[in-house]
This record gives C-alpha cells, sequence and structure tokens, in this order.
C-alpha cells in the first residue's frame, strides 16, 4: 500500500469551521454582512493595526493597497523577485514599474542595503515580502523609507502572526497585505486583507474594493434619499463574502495554536537536518518570530536540486520550489527585464526547496519526512 503523498501546505478545518459557515448559509446574508465586518475587526485586533479590510485574494489586496498610496501610471515600486508573481503583477495593473531588487541570502529577504540605489525619483513604494513567514527588516527599510519620502508596503502573504522583537506583522510596515489561501496561515478558501493605522488610506482601500462607490460624503447630490450612492473613483468587485469570513474568523481563533505547530515542526527540522550534508537551513534574523508558512531547505549544488526532489516525490513526499524570480517570467522577459539582474535571488531560486510544513502534519508525518530527507539526501546529495 503506497504512503500517504504530504504535500508542502495544505488547509486545517475541523467541525468549528464548517459549523461556522454552515450557520452563516442559515442567516439572511451572505456577502457584505456582519460576518465581514467582525472578521475585520478580529483581524485589526489580532495584528494591533487600527484597520483592516478583507478582499477576494491577496493579489487584490496588493492591489487595493498599491492604489490607496497613490501608485499610479509612470510610478515604480522597489520590491524583491523572490515572490509570487502577484507582488508585481499590482503594481503593472496601475501602469506602475516593478524595480527588483536582490536579497540576503540567507533568509531569502530583500537586502535594504541595496535599495537606496534602486530609488528613484519616480519610486512610489518599498515593498518587501516576508519570505517564507519571516518578517523582513521593517526598521530598516522605515528609516530609507523617511529618507525619500515614499511608502513601506509589507507583502505579508506568508506572515500572519509572525512578530519581530514583539511586534506584530500589520504594525511593522504604513500598509501590510495578507492572504488566506489555503495553504497559508488561516483560510478563507480565497481571500486577502489590508492592514493599517492610516484611516484615509484605508477609505480609499474600502472604496476601491467595491467599485469605488460612497455612500457618505456624496458629490453630486445632496439630498436624493436615504438609498443614494455614487461612484467616485474607478474600483473593482474584490469584496469577500460573508461565507468566506464566518471561515476566516473560526480560522483566526486556532491560530495561537496553528503558528505553534508549525514552529514546533520547524524546530524539529532544525534540529534534525543541522548535520545532513549538502542541506542549508533557512537562515533567521535576530529577535524575530516566524511564521513558518514554508520551510525551505537549500541543496549546496543547484544541479542535484532535480534528482533531490523527483527522488522525495516518489517517495510521496510533496515538496515544491519558492519561486522562480519574477523577471523571469516570460511575460515579465518581454517587459524588458534581464535574467541575471538578481543573482542571489537566481542562486536561491536554483537551490531551494520547500519541505512539508503544516499544523495537519502528524508527529508520525514528521519522522517520515525527517527521515526520508535524510535517506535521499545521503543517497543524492553526498
Amino acid at each position: 500500500m503506497a504512503e500517504r503523498f504530504l504535500p508542502y501546505g495544505h488547509q486545517t478545518v475541523d467541525a468549528d469551521d464548517i459549523e461556522a459557515v454552515v450557520k452563516t448559509l442559515s442567516s439572511d446574508y451572505l456577502t457584505t454582512g456582519p460576518e465581514v465586518v467582525a472578521f475585520e475587526k478580529a483581524l485589526a485586533a489580532q495584528s494591533g493595526a487600527s484597520h483592516a479590510s478583507v478582499l477576494s485574494s491577496c493579489t487584490a489586496a496588493l492591489h487595493a493597497a498599491y492604489a490607496a498610496i497613490g501608485v499610479g501610471p509612470g510610478d515604480e515600486i522597489v520590491t524583491s523577485p523572490l515572490t509570487f508573481a502577484a507582488t508585481g503583477n499590482a503594481a503593472l495593473y496601475l501602469g506602475a514599474r516593478p524595480v527588483f531588487v536582490d536579497i540576503d541570502p540567507s533568509t531569502g529577504l530583500i537586502d535594504p542595503a541595496l535599495i537606496d540605489d534602486a530609488i528613484t525619483s519616480r519610486t512610489r513604494a518599498i515593498v518587501a515580502i516576508d519570505y517564507a513567514g519571516q518578517p523582513a527588516d521593517y526598521d530598516a527599510l522605515r528609516r530609507i523609507a523617511a529618507q525619500h519620502n515614499v511608502s513601506v508596503v509589507a507583502d505579508a502573504a506568508h506572515s500572519l502572526g509572525a512578530t519581530d522583537a514583539g511586534r506584530s506583522v500589520g504594525t511593522l510596515a504604513d500598509v501590510t497585505a495578507l492572504s488566506f489561501h489555503p495553504v497559508k496561515l488561516i483560510t478563507t478558501g480565497e481571500g486577502g486583507a489590508v492592514l493599517t493605522d492610516d484611516a484615509d488610506v484605508h477609505s480609499r482601500v474600502m472604496e476601491f474594493r467595491s467599485h469605488g462607490m460612497v455612500y457618505e460624503g456624496s458629490r453630486l447630490s445632496h439630498d436624493e434619499g436615504p438609498w443614494y450612492m455614487e461612484m467616485q473613483s474607478l474600483g473593482f468587485n474584490y469584496r469577500l463574502t460573508d461565507i468566506q469570513c464566518a471561515l476566516g474568523r473560526s480560522q483566526l481563533r486556532k491560530l495561537p495554536s496553528f503558528l505553534a505547530r508549525r514552529r514546533a515542526i520547524a524546530s524539529l527540522y532544525d534540529s534534525s537536518f543541522s548535520s545532513v550534508s549538502g542541506l542549508e537551513l533557512p537562515g533567521r534574523r535576530p529577535g524575530v518570530e516566524p511564521a513558518w508558512h514554508l520551510y525551505v531547505v537549500r541543496v549546496s549544488e543547484p544541479s542535484r536540486r532535480r534528482a533531490f526532489f523527483e527522488a522525495l516525490r516518489r517517495r510521496s513526499i510533496g515538496v515544491q520550489v519558492h519561486y522562480l524570480p519574477v523577471y523571469r517570467h516570460p511575460y515579465y522577459q518581454d517587459l524588458g527585464y534581464s535574467e541575471g539582474l538578481c543573482p542571489r535571488a537566481e542562486d536561491f531560486y536554483a537551490r531551494a526547496v520547500s519541505l512539508p510544513i503544516f499544523p495537519g502534519l502528524s508527529d508520525g508525518d514528521v519522522a517520515r519526512v525527517i527521515e526520508t530527507v535524510t535517506a535521499v539526501a545521503r543517497e543524492v546529495l553526498a
């Protein structure tokens, strides 16, 4: 009998989550109702941010966040290429251009020392990616941003619940985007959120996610009636449903236990793989408590990565690779970006393998991953 396939990530949904969704299905609201408001309040309380806005995906959250801080045609954002394409794509949607800066080779996070040279008069934001669940160096990024009068945006799709010197993700940057995709820290199926302390940014995000419609502050009519609303800007239908928010609110209550399990697995991996020849373990910034969305090892020799990957997959260990540097995608190549732009990110990608890590892994599953990775490393990487 074949062993169970262990993916690199998987949602953890229990009876409480199902009950919350079923209860909402029996209510008067399926979308844009009380569960949306309740989930937003819970997210703000968990993160310490003043405002939370939920949206249909993290891509929508990034799009709304960039628009809310004024990114537009001809502008630039400075960001890392070691991310999913959405980080750059959301700037392209607004007519702006991503400028890619290389990473710290230990952590995979954007290297603040390289940012100054990438900033121009067209830069509107520094966008950091909390790769694998570890917050970037936002203290350094904020200092640079203040010198150039630009915003700091956190692509925190990987890092809900992480901390830096005790400070929560959601309070480290000017604006923070979250993801609730099934493999992330909590899930709403698909979904995302924008966190901020800036009331004006929050208001613009709320307008952007709902067609640019405004219910108060009318420009055209002062006494139409209580039904009146008007479109004041070009927005999108990026709303999240009450059904999804009921699931998200139930999931958020479990976030502490989810994080504890991820951290326990990461600690076991650290101790088990530290002496395995041919593997490099994830680096950590001092004072940071990662969320461990991903646990990414790197093989010492890029030429052996594929053999290592395929041998693990044959043994039903569902490893994955995160990520092809954004500018190497064909669409970005067609825009004029060139391979070799960020050598550290390219080397990181060439050697990276993401191991299974999610709360639903049993102790036996974790032991199996450790045993299999160790054996395959000895066979393939030695």
